[in-house]
Protein backbone atom coordinates (compact mmCIF):
# COMPACT_ATOMS: atom_id res chain seq x y z
CA UNK A 1 0.00 0.00 0.00
CA UNK A 2 1.39 3.28 -0.99
CA UNK A 3 1.99 6.12 2.07
CA UNK A 4 -0.61 8.43 -0.38
CA UNK A 5 -3.16 5.74 0.51
CA UNK A 6 -6.02 6.51 -2.63
CA UNK A 7 -8.71 3.86 -2.40
CA UNK A 8 -9.01 1.82 -5.62
CA UNK A 9 -10.75 3.51 -8.16
CA UNK A 10 -10.32 6.73 -6.86
CA UNK A 11 -7.62 8.40 -9.23
CA UNK A 12 -9.79 10.53 -11.89
CA UNK A 13 -8.10 9.42 -15.49
CA UNK A 14 -6.33 12.46 -17.30
CA UNK A 15 -8.39 13.71 -20.20
CA UNK A 16 -6.24 14.73 -23.43
CA UNK A 17 -5.80 16.98 -24.61
CA UNK A 18 -4.93 20.38 -22.10
CA UNK A 19 -1.86 21.28 -21.00
CA UNK A 20 -0.44 18.32 -18.89
CA UNK A 21 0.08 20.42 -15.75
CA UNK A 22 -3.69 21.78 -16.01
CA UNK A 23 -4.80 18.58 -16.14
CA UNK A 24 -2.68 17.36 -12.95
CA UNK A 25 -3.80 20.28 -10.57
CA UNK A 26 -7.13 19.22 -11.83
CA UNK A 27 -6.68 15.71 -10.81
CA UNK A 28 -5.11 16.46 -7.55
CA UNK A 29 -7.87 18.76 -6.56
CA UNK A 30 -11.05 16.64 -7.02
CA UNK A 31 -9.08 14.19 -5.15
CA UNK A 32 -8.96 16.72 -2.09
CA UNK A 33 -12.34 17.83 -2.71
CA UNK A 34 -13.84 13.85 -2.47
CA UNK A 35 -11.51 13.83 0.35
CA UNK A 36 -10.00 10.94 -1.45
CA UNK A 37 -6.68 12.68 -0.29
CA UNK A 38 -7.82 13.24 3.01
CA UNK A 39 -7.08 16.19 5.61
CA UNK A 40 -3.98 16.48 7.07
CA UNK A 41 -2.60 13.56 4.66
CA UNK A 42 1.07 13.83 3.42
CA UNK A 43 1.39 14.58 -0.31
CA UNK A 44 4.17 12.12 -1.82
CA UNK A 45 5.22 13.45 -5.09
CA UNK A 46 7.04 10.75 -6.60
CA UNK A 47 3.57 8.78 -5.52
CA UNK A 48 1.17 11.26 -7.14
CA UNK A 49 3.16 10.73 -9.93
CA UNK A 50 2.72 7.03 -10.16
CA UNK A 51 -0.96 6.82 -9.43
CA UNK A 52 -0.92 9.60 -12.14
CA UNK A 53 1.32 8.29 -15.01
CA UNK A 54 3.06 12.19 -15.31
CA UNK A 55 6.44 12.94 -14.08
CA UNK A 56 7.39 14.80 -10.78
CA UNK A 57 7.61 18.12 -12.18
CA UNK A 58 3.63 18.89 -13.08
CA UNK A 59 2.82 17.22 -10.07
CA UNK A 60 5.52 19.83 -8.02
CA UNK A 61 3.58 22.56 -10.02
CA UNK A 62 0.12 21.52 -9.17
CA UNK A 63 0.84 21.27 -5.46
CA UNK A 64 2.37 25.10 -5.64
CA UNK A 65 -0.97 25.95 -7.11
CA UNK A 66 -2.90 24.24 -4.51
CA UNK A 67 -0.39 25.86 -1.79
CA UNK A 68 -1.24 29.24 -3.34
CA UNK A 69 -5.15 28.01 -3.45
CA UNK A 70 -5.24 27.26 0.27
CA UNK A 71 -5.91 23.11 -0.34
CA UNK A 72 -2.56 22.05 0.29
CA UNK A 73 0.25 23.10 3.17
CA UNK A 74 3.73 22.89 1.60
CA UNK A 75 5.93 22.62 5.47
CA UNK A 76 10.00 23.50 5.12
CA UNK A 77 11.81 20.09 5.16
CA UNK A 78 8.71 17.96 5.51
CA UNK A 79 6.77 18.41 2.20
CA UNK A 80 3.11 18.99 1.20
CA UNK A 81 0.12 17.79 2.96
CA UNK A 82 -3.64 18.57 2.65
CA UNK A 83 -4.77 21.69 4.28
CA UNK A 84 -6.92 20.95 7.59
CA UNK A 85 -9.41 23.32 7.81
CA UNK A 86 -10.19 24.93 11.25
CA UNK A 87 -13.82 25.41 12.20
CA UNK A 88 -13.82 29.08 11.54
CA UNK A 89 -12.63 28.73 8.31
CA UNK A 90 -15.53 26.32 7.56
CA UNK A 91 -17.91 28.49 9.16
CA UNK A 92 -17.33 32.06 7.50
CA UNK A 93 -17.35 29.89 3.67
CA UNK A 94 -20.13 27.83 4.68
CA UNK A 95 -21.94 31.04 5.63
CA UNK A 96 -21.37 33.18 2.71
CA UNK A 97 -22.38 29.95 0.83
CA UNK A 98 -25.71 30.82 2.37
CA UNK A 99 -26.02 34.27 1.54
CA UNK A 100 -25.49 33.69 -2.27
CA UNK A 101 -27.52 30.33 -2.79
CA UNK A 102 -30.49 32.55 -0.58
CA UNK A 103 -30.65 35.09 -3.04
CA UNK A 104 -30.06 32.35 -6.09
CA UNK A 105 -33.60 30.60 -3.99
CA UNK A 106 -34.89 34.00 -4.80
CA UNK A 107 -34.26 34.63 -8.08
CA UNK A 108 -34.61 30.92 -9.24
CA UNK A 109 -38.44 31.62 -8.12
CA UNK A 110 -38.92 34.82 -10.13
CA UNK A 111 -37.31 33.14 -13.21
CA UNK A 112 -37.69 29.51 -13.36
CA UNK A 113 -39.71 28.02 -15.99
CA UNK A 114 -41.12 24.29 -16.48
CA UNK A 115 -38.33 22.59 -18.01
CA UNK A 116 -35.70 24.11 -14.93
CA UNK A 117 -38.76 23.07 -12.23
CA UNK A 118 -38.62 19.38 -13.96
CA UNK A 119 -34.65 19.51 -14.36
CA UNK A 120 -34.53 20.26 -10.40
CA UNK A 121 -37.09 17.58 -9.85
CA UNK A 122 -35.27 14.56 -11.75
CA UNK A 123 -32.30 15.81 -9.40
CA UNK A 124 -33.51 15.27 -6.51
CA UNK A 125 -35.24 12.49 -7.26
CA UNK A 126 -32.02 10.47 -8.65
CA UNK A 127 -30.02 12.12 -5.35
CA UNK A 128 -33.05 10.50 -3.14
CA UNK A 129 -32.34 7.26 -5.28
CA UNK A 130 -28.68 7.44 -3.97
CA UNK A 131 -29.36 8.26 -0.74
CA UNK A 132 -31.25 4.92 -0.62
CA UNK A 133 -28.53 2.96 -2.32
CA UNK A 134 -25.94 4.28 0.49
CA UNK A 135 -23.76 5.41 -2.38
CA UNK A 136 -22.37 8.79 -0.85
CA UNK A 137 -20.48 10.01 -3.64
CA UNK A 138 -23.19 10.29 -5.85
CA UNK A 139 -25.17 11.80 -3.07
CA UNK A 140 -22.59 14.17 -2.89
CA UNK A 141 -22.12 15.03 -6.36
CA UNK A 142 -26.01 15.86 -6.94
CA UNK A 143 -26.46 17.85 -4.53
CA UNK A 144 -23.74 19.96 -6.23
CA UNK A 145 -25.42 19.64 -9.50
CA UNK A 146 -28.49 20.30 -7.52
CA UNK A 147 -27.49 23.46 -6.08
CA UNK A 148 -26.08 24.73 -9.71
CA UNK A 149 -29.04 24.39 -11.08
CA UNK A 150 -30.43 26.70 -9.08
CA UNK A 151 -28.25 29.31 -8.90
CA UNK A 152 -28.45 28.62 -13.36
CA UNK A 153 -31.68 29.21 -12.76
CA UNK A 154 -31.26 32.45 -10.92
CA UNK A 155 -30.16 34.02 -14.11
CA UNK A 156 -27.55 36.49 -13.01
CA UNK A 157 -24.11 35.64 -14.10
CA UNK A 158 -22.52 37.43 -11.67
CA UNK A 159 -23.74 36.06 -8.72
CA UNK A 160 -23.29 32.63 -10.00
CA UNK A 161 -19.38 33.54 -10.87
CA UNK A 162 -18.87 33.97 -7.38
CA UNK A 163 -20.79 30.94 -6.22
CA UNK A 164 -18.59 28.90 -8.71
CA UNK A 165 -15.31 30.34 -6.35
CA UNK A 166 -16.78 28.89 -3.24
CA UNK A 167 -18.60 25.59 -4.87
CA UNK A 168 -15.55 22.73 -4.74
CA UNK A 169 -15.04 24.13 -0.82
CA UNK A 170 -18.78 23.21 -0.39
CA UNK A 171 -18.60 19.89 -1.63
CA UNK A 172 -15.52 19.63 0.64
CA UNK A 173 -17.24 20.65 3.41
CA UNK A 174 -20.38 18.62 2.77
CA UNK A 175 -19.09 15.41 1.86
CA UNK A 176 -18.07 13.90 5.73
CA UNK A 177 -21.40 15.31 6.63
CA UNK A 178 -23.87 13.49 3.63
CA UNK A 179 -24.47 10.53 5.52
CA UNK A 180 -25.53 11.82 8.36
CA UNK A 181 -27.70 14.47 6.14
CA UNK A 182 -29.01 11.67 4.12
CA UNK A 183 -32.80 11.80 2.94
CA UNK A 184 -33.86 15.00 5.40
CA UNK A 185 -31.50 17.12 2.71
CA UNK A 186 -33.26 16.10 -0.36
CA UNK A 187 -36.65 16.45 2.00
CA UNK A 188 -35.80 20.22 1.89
CA UNK A 189 -34.83 19.90 -1.45
CA UNK A 190 -38.32 19.07 -2.14
CA UNK A 191 -39.74 21.66 0.09
CA UNK A 192 -37.52 24.02 -1.78
CA UNK A 193 -38.73 23.00 -5.08
CA UNK A 194 -42.36 23.15 -4.18
CA UNK A 195 -41.44 27.23 -3.20
CA UNK A 196 -39.67 27.77 -6.10
CA UNK A 197 -42.72 26.18 -8.28
CA UNK A 198 -45.17 28.36 -6.63
CA UNK A 199 -43.35 31.53 -7.33
CA UNK A 200 -42.94 32.57 -3.38
CA UNK A 201 -40.00 33.97 -3.44
CA UNK A 202 -40.02 34.79 0.51
CA UNK A 203 -40.62 31.08 1.22
CA UNK A 204 -37.73 30.05 -1.52
CA UNK A 205 -35.13 32.11 0.26
CA UNK A 206 -36.14 31.01 3.91
CA UNK A 207 -35.99 27.58 2.79
CA UNK A 208 -32.87 27.44 1.05
CA UNK A 209 -31.40 29.61 4.07
CA UNK A 210 -32.69 27.19 6.22
CA UNK A 211 -31.05 24.29 4.47
CA UNK A 212 -28.17 25.43 4.30
CA UNK A 213 -27.91 26.43 8.09
CA UNK A 214 -28.61 22.70 8.37
CA UNK A 215 -25.82 21.69 6.77
CA UNK A 216 -23.31 24.42 8.47
CA UNK A 217 -24.59 23.19 11.77
CA UNK A 218 -23.96 19.41 10.69
CA UNK A 219 -20.24 20.35 9.86
CA UNK A 220 -19.55 21.75 13.24
CA UNK A 221 -21.56 18.56 15.01
CA UNK A 222 -20.15 16.11 12.68
CA UNK A 223 -18.16 13.43 14.65
CA UNK A 224 -14.24 13.80 13.49
CA UNK A 225 -13.00 10.27 14.45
Amino acid sequence: MLSTGLPQGAVPRLERPGPLRERVYEALLELITTRALRPGQHLVESELAGHLGVSRQPVREALQRLNTEGWVDLRPAQGAFVHEPTEEEADQLLTVRTLLEAEAARLAAAHADSAGIAALKELCAEGERAVAAEDVDRAVALNAAFHSKVMELAGNTVLAGLAAQVDRRVRWYYTPVARQRGGQSWVEHRELIAAIDARDEQRATRLMREHTEHTRRSYHERETA
